[in-house]
């Protein structure tokens, strides 16, 4: 017998490991799943420079110098006007629910002003509260415009300096004019924060309890299923409640992150986004049979929300099926809650599908850990 190699020794070894590995089926699974997703997110839906962007064309002329301008902006590729209203107000509202990403507006005196070549002006609203969606779009304007309107003039070979004179194009950038990316990094980092802290503690700290042998105490105990989800889930709650207040803090005071909205509001929004989150965690329990394999559900779990929410990267430069798969995590509808309120200063009606979104994940995350939990009492 060697002391100090055996073959034998060693494919016992072995076998004994992958005997292990596929019983834990959890953590095979992820050793696959991790890199593939990974590869697929990277390599089909992050995009930086998001094209196809929505667009509200407020107009009340049908002259054929606007039509020209509303065709150089979509065959840039940024622009797609598929909102047309009548006044301002009605794409003071789009912008504010998110529902566009600019507002284009023509003067009525457009064409007038184009023939007697009196200064004509076009205002594009952007909506800059991520500037890294706006700053493509926004860079192509001018050039765009102008020789659009040289076209439509039949001025091909005229001078910069006469396209210049003939059309401005006036740009503001909605709600952070000055292109910070901490005032869309900070809001948006409350809810990556939450979603870390909150879905991992819960999930972890339930799978200690089967893991110690303490929740036969707990199932021993005069009290139905829901009460014990309560016990376990609420301390957790204050817990995010912390977390709020030292972020929020933060954001105003060392970020100096502006907050046009109501606060009241807000920390509603909040309260239901934590409780969707501590429920996600408490399903991830009745999942996991250590906690090992709840910390590796919480990542998978969490991986996609930051690249698909649109915290990491524009939501709108994403393709169809992946902007699909961001519909359906907490965080996307949190983000908007949290920069529509803090930037926009949106009401209620502004936010009110996104809230309902949350309160349809706590509902189902709520169903499942109930029904998993009364399985697991059997």
């Amino acid at each position: 017998m060697s002391y100090f190699f055996s073959f034998t020794r060693l494919g016992a070894l072995l076998t004994k490991e992958f005997i292990q590995m596929r019983r834990d089926r959890i953590t095979f699974a992820m050793m696959l799943g991790v890199p593939l997703i990974q590869l697929l997110l990277f390599g089909f839906a992050i995009n930086n420079d998001p094209k196809d962007l929505p667009a509200a064309l407020v107009s009340t002329s049908n002259d054929h110098y606007s039509r020209a301008m509303v065709s150089a902006l979509e065959l840039t590729g940024y622009y797609r006007f598929d909102h047309r209203v009548a006044s301002a107000a009605e794409g003071e509202a789009l912008i504010e629910r998110g529902d566009v990403a600019f507002v284009v507006t023509i003067p009525s005196d457009f064409a007038r002003r184009v023939e007697r070549g009196d200064g004509a002006q076009i205002l594009i609203e952007a909506d800059a509260t991520d500037p890294s969606v706006a700053s493509g779009a926004v860079s192509t304007l001018s050039t765009v415009a102008s020789q659009a309107l040289l076209r439509e003039q039949g001025q091909e070979a005229a001078a910069a300096a006469l396209a210049a004179s003939q059309l401005q194009v006036v740009v503001h950038r909605r709600y952070n004019p000055e292109g910070i990316s901490q005032y869309n990094i900070v809001p948006g980092l409350l809810g990556v924060i939450l979603q870390m802290t909150m879905v991992m503690m819960t999930s972890i700290a339930l799978t200690r309890e089967g893991e110690r042998g303490t929740m036969e105490n707990l199932l021993a105990m005069p009290a139905s299923p829901f009460e014990i989800m309560l016990g376990k889930v609420l301390p957790y709650v204050l817990v995010g409640a912390v977390q709020v207040t030292v972020v929020l803090s933060l954001a105003k005071g060392l970020f100096g992150v502006p907050f046009v909205g109501g606060l009241p509001l807000l920390l509603s929004a909040i309260l239901v986004f934590v409780l969707a989150l501590v429920l996600l965690g408490y399903t991830i329990s009745t999942v996991a049979r250590t906690q090992m394999q709840a910390l590796q559900l919480t990542f998978f779990f969490f991986l996609p929300s930051i690249l698909l929410s649109g915290f990491m990267f524009p939501y709108r430069g994403m393709p169809g099926w992946a902007q699909a798969l961001g519909e359906m995590l907490p965080l996307t509808h949190f983000l908007r809650i949290v920069r529509g309120v803090m930037l926009k200063g949106a009401e209620f009606p502004a936010i009110a599908s996104e809230v309902w979104a949350l309160l349809a994940f706590v509902l189902a995350f709520a169903t499942v850990a109930l029904l998993r939990f009364r399985r697991t009492l059997d």
